[in-house]
């Protein structure tokens, strides 16, 4: 009864029956029946809808434009309507719009846009809040594990975690690209306000840029206009850079060169790894963007605004697994490798190829993949082999490098096995020697 008064109090019903089955009649928009853990249709004008509720299936029938849903009896009746009461009631919200909140429409892919669309969502329901999130947008999943079967991919976390909050399922888009007409025109329909873009991953064409009232905001994980690109986080921490930041900046056609409406810096130290790094700034960043949210809704943001200084540009490029080879010879010495392992953690890793002799005495070659390093204090003793690596206070493999500087292996994952400590690799190879190459 509390379901069927709520959808009755919605201004998208213009008809309602109470009687012995649960009736919903006649909406003038889009509707979303049913819990987004179960199967649910969206019931278009005189589009039927189907929802399953155990061995008992609601009965649908088309009715000039109408939708009428029935179950077999009162007691299943009012089941149904307590368990789903709030799903019904968020559902009808986002399909009809308060009307006097501002709309808008989140872009993002991976896990830490997850975490962005998260706190995105919370901010929407408060009381007090002046905004509500029309739509999310993310790119189509991908086959997951090492056997990536064909099939239907899951969901990518941004467009699981709008599920499991409760967005309805014809409001998470997934275009290919977002150049796609089906996607613009749907896009042309919703009207956002405003656009947030969180790690989205595809390029953004004008017809796009042109659609939200107050423009696109992103969260950028660099102090722009540094590292500019696909790979802010990796390549500022091979660069061994000592100060980093997040920027929440308009987005214009050009990557990552609209105007900046906030920023904060931070120093990343010399051992956090990339993907750390990027969790903490995109947590920084959503922080920035709730704070500025306000002004950018109301257009005062653009205004705000400052551009990027083009004199100052450094480019991100999208890193590769031909770079992964850790080389011994690099001029920088081990503080260049211990840099690079930081800022290639995750993907694509870093590696490095490794001389062992077995028990016949043969020497062989492995490719290792590095995982955790540091840089040793040396140099080492005289009259040690240079290209040998030696296990140092039980836990470390030390490598010397060409320069005579030293990087110090904590973890590593030889070929076909998980990550292990170093000194547990060490120990396997049961006192037969190790070289670099």
């Amino acid at each position: 009864e509390a379901c069927v008064e709520s959808i009755n109090q919605s201004p998208m019903a213009t008809t309602m029956a109470t009687t012995s089955t649960l009736r919903v009649a006649t909406f003038r928009q889009p509707f979303v029946v049913g819990c987004r853990k179960g199967c649910s249709e969206v019931a278009q004008l005189g589009a039927p809808v189907r929802k399953p509720l155990g061995q008992t299936a609601l009965k649908c029938a088309q009715l000039r434009g109408s939708v009428s849903k029935e179950l077999s009896n009162a007691h299943l009746q009012a089941q149904w309507a307590r368990k789903h009461r709030s799903h019904l009631v968020r559902s009808m919200a986002y399909s009809a719009g308060s009307g006097d909140k501002a709309q808008v429409v989140f872009l993002g892919t991976p896990e830490v846009a997850a975490g962005v669309l998260d706190r995105l969502l919370t901010a929407a329901e408060a009381e007090d809040s002046t905004f509500e999130v029309a739509a999310v947008v993310s790119q189509p999943g991908k086959p997951r594990g090492r056997g990536r079967v064909k099939g239907e991919a899951p969901p990518s976390p941004v467009a699981d975690l709008a599920a499991k909050r409760g967005v309805p399922v014809e409001n998470i888009l997934t275009p290919f690209k977002a150049r796609e007409e089906a996607f613009l025109e749907r896009m042309e329909a919703i009207a956002p306000d405003l656009c947030i873009t969180a790690a989205y991953g595809n390029m953004l064409p004008t017809r796009f840029l042109d659609i939200p009232k107050h423009g696109t905001l992103n969260i950028h994980p660099s102090l722009l206009p540094k590292f500019r690109g696909a790979a802010p986080v990796p390549r500022a921490l091979e660069a061994g850079v000592e100060e980093t930041g997040v920027s929440v900046a308009y987005t214009v056609l050009a990557c990552d060169a609209g105007p900046i409406l906030a920023s904060e810096r931070m120093a990343p130290g010399d051992e956090i790894q990339a993907p750390e790094l990027l969790q903490e700034l995109f947590e920084r960043g959503t922080n920035l963007l709730l704070a500025e949210l306000p002004g950018a809704l109301d257009g005062s943001g653009a205004a705000k605004a400052v551009a990027q200084d083009e004199n100052e540009v450094v480019h991100a490029d999208k890193m590769s697994p031909e770079e992964a080879l850790l080389d011994f010879g690099h001029p920088g010495g081990a503080r260049a490798l211990h840099n690079k392992v930081r800022g290639f953690a995750g993907w694509p890793g870093t590696k490095v190829d490794l001389v062992i002799e077995n028990k016949k005495g043969v020497k062989e070659t492995i490719n290792v993949k590095v995982v955790e390093t540091c840089v040793g204090k040396g140099p080492r003793a005289d009259g040690q082999d240079r290209m040998a690596i030696t296990l140092v206070d039980k836990k470390r493999l030390q490598v010397e490098c060409d320069d005579g500087s030293l990087l110090e292996i904590l973890k590593l994952q030889p070929p076909g096995k998980k990550v292990q400590e170093a000194f547990a690799f060490f120990n396997g190879l049961q006192g037969r020697p190790v070289w670099r190459t």
